[in-house]
C-alpha cells in the first residue's frame, strides 16, 4: 500500500443539497507499540454527506474512537486520502463530545457553555442570548450556577453537549457520549440529542456499542470489523422521524435489523483484537 502525502484535503465539491462533507478512501492508520507495529485500520472507506447522522458500531479493538481522533485532527492517518469540504467563515467547523466527562471543573455551567463563545471574543449580549437558550434547551437553565462536582453524570453530558452547540459547529463528532449513563438518562439524552439535531440540522458522527442506540438515532449504521478495522457493512435505516424508543422496539423490522447487526457485530467479534 502506497502511503499518500498526510493531512486533509479540503476538495471536496460543494454542489449538492446533500453533498459530502467527509470522504474516507483507503485510510489506514498503524500505531508502533512494544510488540511491534498495530495497525488500527486499513482501506476504510466512508462518505458521510452534509445533514446525516451517522452511527459507527463495533467491538472494542476496532479503530472507532481511533477514526474520530484523526476526523477531529487530534490524530493523523498514516495511509489513504481524507477529504473535508470545510466552510470559510470564522466559526469553528467542528466540535467533539467525548465519552469520559471532559468539562471544566472550574467553571460553572453557564461558563463551560459559554466558553468557545468567549473563546472566540465574540460579543457579550449574543454571547448570553446563545447560552440562555442553550441552557432552556437542555433543561439546565435552573442549575447554571452549579459547578461540575454539583451536577450528576446525565446533568454534565447535557453541558458537554451544550457547549459543543454552541459554537453552532457543521460537524459534531461523538465518542459514545451517554455509555456510563443509567438506561432512564440514556434514553431522555438521547430523545434531546435527537430533537436539538432536528432543530440544527449538523451532521454527527456517532460511535456507540448499542446496537439500540445506533437505530435510534441513526440515518446509517456503519458496523466496523476488526484485525485490522474496516466497514464490514453500511445500513440504512428505514424508520421515519420523529422516532419514538417504544413504538421502534414493537416494529417486527426493528426486530430483525438488531438480529442483523447483532450477527455483524458476533462476527466481527471473532476477528477483533481482545
Amino acid at each position: 500500500m502506497s502511503l499518500l502525502p498526510l493531512g486533509f484535503e479540503t476538495d471536496v465539491p460543494a454542489d449538492a443539497i446533500r453533498a459530502p462533507i467527509i470522504v474516507l478512501e483507503k485510510v489506514g492508520k498503524r500505531f508502533l507499540t512494544k510488540a511491534g507495529e498495530y495497525e488500527a485500520f486499513a482501506d476504510f472507506d466512508l462518505t458521510i454527506r452534509e445533514g446525516e447522522f451517522v452511527c459507527l458500531l463495533g467491538p472494542s479493538g476496532c479503530g472507532k474512537t481511533s477514526l474520530l481522533r484523526i476526523l477531529a485532527g487530534l490524530d493523523s492517518h498514516n495511509s489513504g486520502v481524507l477529504r473535508i469540504r470545510e466552510p470559510k467563515g470564522d466559526k469553528p467547523f467542528m466540535s467533539v463530545v467525548f465519552q469520559e466527562n471532559s468539562i471544566f471543573p472550574w467553571l460553572s455551567v453557564r461558563d463551560n457553555v459559554a466558553y468557545g463563545l468567549r473563546s472566540r471574543q465574540a460579543a457579550s449580549a449574543w454571547v448570553d442570548q446563545r447560552v440562555d437558550q442553550l441552557l432552556e434547551t437542555v433543561g439546565l437553565t435552573n442549575f447554571q450556577r452549579l459547578y461540575p462536582h454539583q451536577l450528576s453524570g446525565g446533568m454534565k453530558q447535557r453541558v458537554s453537549i451544550a457547549r459543543a452547540f454552541a459554537n453552532d459547529p457543521q460537524l459534531l463528532l461523538m465518542d459514545e457520549p451517554f455509555s456510563a449513563l443509567d438506561e432512564q438518562n440514556r434514553s431522555l439524552l438521547q430523545e434531546e440529542l435527537l430533537r436539538i439535531w432536528s432543530l440544527s440540522g449538523k451532521t454527527v458522527l456517532f460511535i456507540t456499542h448499542s446496537i439500540d442506540e445506533a437505530l435510534f438515532l441513526g440515518d446509517r449504521v456503519v458496523v466496523m470489523g476488526g484485525r485490522p478495522g474496516h466497514v464490514m457493512a453500511d445500513i440504512s435505516v428505514p424508520f421515519p422521524r420523529p422516532r419514538k424508543q417504544y413504538a421502534l422496539k414493537a416494529s417486527p423490522v426493528y426486530g430483525a435489523m438488531v438480529a442483523e447487526v447483532a450477527e455483524l457485530i458476533r462476527l466481527a467479534m471473532q476477528v477483533s483484537p481482545a
